[in-house]
């Protein structure tokens, strides 16, 4: 790898250390610091987890270290550690290129109600139908 191992700083690693699970039995514990380096480059560089650089460690570890910490909300720790905030906004923006609409979605099966009818009323303008 061209650069550092490490994503994060000595001073940056301090403030993480502490809000990281401990005591987890089960087999030897993979350095936190290389996983967490794992996990930053995984999501920076949104490739598949099993692409991961096996200098992370493997990509099974690295994987479920950042689903199992997501579900026990380290990560919100973590990131108000580094950031000094939460986080947590009281407004909420969707962007469509996040979730796209079906094309038919704006109005039921064959488009919008009103059509125009072939009849034509007494004085021989189109009649609508509702």
């Amino acid at each position: 790898m061209g650069r550092s191992l490490f994503w994060f700083s000595d001073d940056e690693w301090r403030r993480i250390e502490p809000y990281l699970p401990r005591g987890r039995r089960g087999a030897h514990r993979v350095d936190d610091r290389r996983v967490i380096s794992g996990i930053v480059h995984m999501l920076r560089t949104g490739a598949p987890w099993r692409e991961c650089p096996a200098d992370y460690g493997p990509y099974t570890t690295i994987y479920n270290r950042f689903n199992r910490w997501s579900k026990q909300g380290v990560w919100e720790d973590v990131f108000y550690a580094l950031s000094g905030s939460s986080g947590v906004v009281s407004t909420t923006s969707v962007d469509s290129t996040y979730v796209k609409a079906h094309r038919s979605a704006s109005g039921a099966k064959g488009g919008t109600s009103s059509r125009q009818s072939d009849d034509l009323a007494a004085d021989g303008r189109p009649r609508f139908t509702p």
